[in-house]
């Protein structure tokens, strides 16, 4: 099973990642991370082969929760994905999560990425979460909307979540389909040993 969390900046995927990550008791692979290397120096424009290369070789694995939107990986992602929860909040609410998630990161100080901290001078860039999810919400939901009606995509399992309150049975459901998953697999290798020992 490889869940992705997809949904515009400050929506909380991560946060969401890590708490399926853990009910499920699956690997959690953070793009952030892969991305952000010491100084604030991104490989997605510094390095995108050696971005492409580590998500390549992290989501090799049989079983992962992924988050992240980066347009460099989001189809190998997704293609490789078995489930896909997507964070499609109002943008009232997103707002109001990126800006509490950026005080709280600034006044704390809190290490992110590869000793990286967020700085009050961060929020006059473009680029910052709280300009980029303002001024994207309305094309990322629109696009995410379109990549899905893709026939590539046609095997994911999507959990569309409209509001926060919506994870905590998204996760219960993730967590049955994990469930099944592993059952399956424990039936097919005893058929699998009970055939070998008949060959004998």
């Amino acid at each position: 099973m490889r869940v992705v969390i997809t949904g515009t900046s400050g929506a909380g995927k991560t946060t969401l990642a890590r708490k399926i990550a853990a009910a499920l008791a699956m690997p959690h692979i953070e793009l952030d991370a892969i991305n952000w290397q010491p100084g604030w120096r991104d490989l997605t424009r510094h390095d995108p082969e050696e971005f492409v290369r580590r998500v390549n070789t992290a989501i090799a694995a049989e079983a992962w929760v992924v988050d992240g939107n980066y347009g460099p990986v989001r189809d190998i992602v997704w293609e490789r994905a078995t489930h896909l929860v997507w964070l499609d909040y109002e943008r009232w609410v997103i707002m109001a999560r990126v800006i509490r998630r950026t005080i709280v990161r600034a006044v704390l100080r809190t290490e992110l990425w590869s000793g990286n901290r967020e700085h009050w001078r961060h929020l006059l860039r473009p680029s910052h979460p709280i300009r980029w999810a303002w001024n994207t919400w309305e094309r990322r939901r629109r696009e995410t909307a379109e990549r899905l009606g893709r026939e590539a995509y046609a095997k994911l399992v999507v959990l569309r979540l409209r509001h926060p309150r919506e994870t905590r049975q998204a996760i219960a459901l993730l967590a049955e389909h994990r469930a099944a998953e592993l059952w399956a697999s424990s039936r097919l290798a005893e058929h699998s040993n009970s055939s070998a020992l008949r060959s004998r």
